[in-house]
Parts: structure tokens; sequence; C-alpha cells
């Protein structure tokens, strides 16, 4: 791998789940530096891990980042939807890289494994959510393998502990935001998005289910591309694995992904929070000229 001699620099917005886990894994990035990380409580937990690593950071949100736009390159936003409504018309006049880790669906929607280079140009690209990273893939597998997909539900399972505030709230765009992203990338006549919180002890891993209506199923071709699938998630998420199927199973097609996540916020369970953070990362480092190979060999 060839190592950027100046790395890109970045801001965080949100010191919640999502943006404290975003920040411990740009710090490991050899592409990447973050610069600032601001939210609007300077005694979060997030804010005290971001001053133990080093990183400014401020409570005055994405009005710190607009003091000094020249300092960044891109700029995560890992507050929620309705803020992003409110940070994106800022943002893009100052013409900053975004990327929204929110379900505000309004950047270009972005599964890497599948369009990182039809993202590229993109100003604004949304992540969609932690669902939709682990289910739209697999979605994007069956509309290319299967003639007729008359519909695709999702179920993933993510523990209580996992799902901070931001997440709480913006429930309803994230069954929305879901639903349109496996919708666009399988091209299924219908869609449906479940996201259940499990409060269970000790904590659950996160695991998505996709059931596919699809008529005369053409299983040798889709296991083919659903393994294919898979192993280009591992290149940027190392935890996400199947573990079910493809099968059929009371007429339908049934295919379940986990993740693990790398434990570096919360533990290992809250695969959630590195399905779209690490997503997120490879997009930024794609942004900043890193080409990822989704094939056997080396990146650079």
């Amino acid at each position: 791998m060839t190592i950027a001699q100046e790395k890109i620099p970045v801001a965080i917005i949100g010191t919640g789940n999502i943006g404290t886990d975003l920040l411990l894994k740009i710090q490991r990035s050899p592409y990447l530096d973050c610069k600032l990380f601001v939210g609007r409580n300077l005694n979060s937990q997030g804010m005290s891990r971001a001053v133990a690593l080093g990183v400014p950071i401020s409570d005055r949100s994405v009005e710190a980042i607009l003091e000094t736009p020249d300092a960044f390159k891109i700029v995560f936003d890992a507050t929620s939807a309705r803020d992003h409504l409110r940070h994106w018309p800022l943002l893009k006049k100052l013409g900053l890289k975004v990327i929204d880790m929110t379900p505000s669906h309004i950047g270009k929607m972005c599964i890497p494994a599948v369009n990182m280079a039809e993202c590229l140009n993109a100003q604004n690209v949304n992540m969609v959510t932690c669902g939709g990273q682990a289910s739209a893939p697999i979605a994007y597998v069956i509309g290319k393998t299967q003639k007729d997909v008359e519909y695709i539900e999702v179920v993933s399972s993510i523990a209580s502990r996992s799902a901070g505030p931001a997440t709480r709230i913006n429930l309803d765009e994230y069954i929305g935001t879901t639903e349109s992203a496996v919708q666009e990338f399988s091209g299924a006549k219908s869609t449906k998005a479940i996201l259940n919180l499990n409060p269970a002890m000790p904590c659950i891993n996160m695991q998505t289910t996709v059931f596919a209506k699809v008529v005369n199923p053409d299983m040798d071709a889709l296991k083919v591309g659903i393994e294919a699938m898979v192993e280009r998630i591992k290149r940027y998420v190392p935890g996400y694995s199947l573990i079910v199927g493809p099968i059929i199973e009371n007429g339908r097609v049934v295919i379940m992904v986990k993740t693990l996540g790398l434990g570096d916020y919360l533990p290992k369970y809250a695969g959630n929070l590195d399905i779209i953070n690490c997503a997120a990362i490879a997009m930024a480092e794609a942004f900043a000229g890193r080409k990822i190979s989704f094939e056997e060999g080396s990146d650079a």
C-alpha cells in the first residue's frame, strides 16, 4: 500500500456514539487527519476522548467549522437528519465535501462496495443507515442476478445500548431512507425496512436479514453473487460475514449477515457503528486519493 505523504484535514460534527467511534477510526487512517471535533456539550464522553487524543474540540457545532472553512477538506456530519438539513446549505456554500452519517436522504446514497466510483464527484454523499449498509449490497446482488424481484424486506437487530439519542429520534427517517436505498440498488417493486433495538443482556451482535420474493429464483447465480459481495464489503468492514443462505424458506429467498465491530468506542457487539463508519472512512479515503481494490490484490 502506498501511504499518502500528507493527510487530508477533516472535521466531525456530532460527538455521540457514531461521531466518537468515527474519530477513533480516523486516528488510524494514513489518509485522514481530524482537525476539529465539534458538538454542543463539552462534558460529553466523546469530547473527553477527543481531548485525550489531542484533537481540537468546540461546543459551537457547525458554527466552529464556518469560522475556519479553509482548514478542512471533508466534513462528517454525525448529528441527526433534522440537523443535517440545516448544516448542508451552510457547508455547500463553502465547497466542502460532506459525508452525511444521518438518514437525511439529501446527498447521493453511497454503498462503497457498489457505487464508490459514482460518488467521487458528489459534494454530499449520504451513508444511508447502518441497516442500509448491511442490506443494500445484498439487495443489489438480488436485483442483478434475478429477473423479477417483487418485494424485499430487511430486518436489522442491534443492541439497544449501541443506539444513541440521535439514532432514536431518527427512527422514521431510518426506515424511509433504508427502504429507498434497498429499492434504488435492487430495483425491487416494493421494499420494507424494520429496525429492532434489543435490550437483551449480554448485548446482541448486529444481525440483518434480507427476505426477497422472487419469481423463479436462480439460486446458483445468487449464491455466487452474494459470496463475492460479502468479500467486497469485508475489504473495508472486516467484521461483516454471511451466516445464513441464500436459502428458500416459505417461498422467500432468505439471507442473513452479521456485523461485529472492532471495539473502538463501544464493545464489538456494536457492529452498527462499524458498518456505517467504516463505509464512511472508505469513501473519505477515496476522496483523499486512495484507490481501494475490491478484487484480490493491494490497494494504492
